[in-house]
């Protein structure tokens, strides 16, 4: 498998423009990326008012909705891939997710990637009435229906949290099923991604604790008679973490590792406007050649 190079949706630094979401978009595919990475959060906690709260991102950072975004830009480009990094998948409607892959699959004709996670915001699983003490357990069963959902006309599914009766999903996804990758690090998710995955996406950086990562991840992919040649592994290379020579030597500790996908992470890192945005992609391209 040849390396991949991504862009990931600065969400937090683009306004609410749609001509400066095109033109950021577009870019990347003339760059020559592979694919693009939108991230995901429905609702900001105001940090002012829930003084317990310590997550990293609140109520004034900009996280344009996942499934939209990809839609738009499915529609105004050819051929560069498309990805969710990540879905905070139990925290919405798993026929809902189902049926909005679907369509972006369709609409970008099966260039979507879902990578999902179980997210670290109790606030917006309470505001979005989901368990957050289920959220691991949840997803699993998530993961089941989905492909379900992609594959058959008409699905009977009783599980825990999701009970189908004789429904199905109309238009079926290009891809069938569409790949699903995992965002995380803890045990628990390693081990679904080696279940019930297509890749990992470690979301660190690649020094002792991700290489244990890794090492977990062979285990848990050898117990499933998995090869992990067929496994993706997907990097973060972040803007902030230094200059072009920096993000060179971090892509080679990458590729060191295993990793198939590296995706330049510049979303709050302080690449700046839309346009400085692009001339960190241009830049980043060209170290990497």
């Amino acid at each position: 498998m040849s390396i991949k190079i991504g862009a990931f949706f600065p969400t937090r630094d683009v306004p609410a423009d749609q001509k400066q979401i095109k033109d950021w978009a577009q870019a990347a595919e003339e760059l020559g990326y592979d694919y693009i990475e939108v991230s995901d959060h429905v609702l900001g906690a105001n940090r002012a008012k829930l003084p317990d709260f310590e997550g990293p991102y609140d109520i004034d950072d900009s996280f344009h909705e996942t499934f939209c975004t990809l839609a738009f830009i499915a529609a105004i480009t050819e051929n560069i891939g498309l990805v969710s990094g990540v879905l905070i998948l139990p925290q919405r409607q798993t026929a809902l997710v189902a049926k909005q892959a679907a369509q972006v699959d369709v609409l970008s004709n099966g260039r979507l990637r879902l990578g999902v996670g179980v997210g670290w915001n109790p606030v917006e699983y309470r505001a979005l009435g989901q368990d957050w003490t289920k959220r691991g357990k949840r997803q699993s069963e998530q993961i089941e229906l989905l492909k379900k959902l992609w594959t058959e006309r008409s699905v009977t599914f009783q599980g825990e949290f999701d009970h189908v009766m004789h429904a199905g999903v109309n238009p079926l996804p290009i891809q069938r099923p569409i790949p699903i990758w995992f965002g995380g690090g803890s045990d628990a998710t390693l081990k679904r991604a080696a279940r019930m995955g297509d890749g990992w996406i470690p979301l660190g950086n690649p020094g002792s604790k991700t290489t244990k990562m890794l090492e977990k991840l062979n285990g848990f992919l050898q117990a499933e008679n998995r090869k992990r040649e067929s496994f993706g592994i997907e990097a973060w290379i972040r803007y902030g973490d230094g200059d072009q020579d920096v993000w060179k030597a971090t892509a080679e500790k990458w590729m060191q590792l295993g990793a198939t996908h590296l995706t330049f992470y510049t979303s709050g890192q302080g690449a700046g406007t839309v346009p400085q945005q692009i001339e960190a992609m241009t830049i980043f391209k060209e170290a990497l050649k």
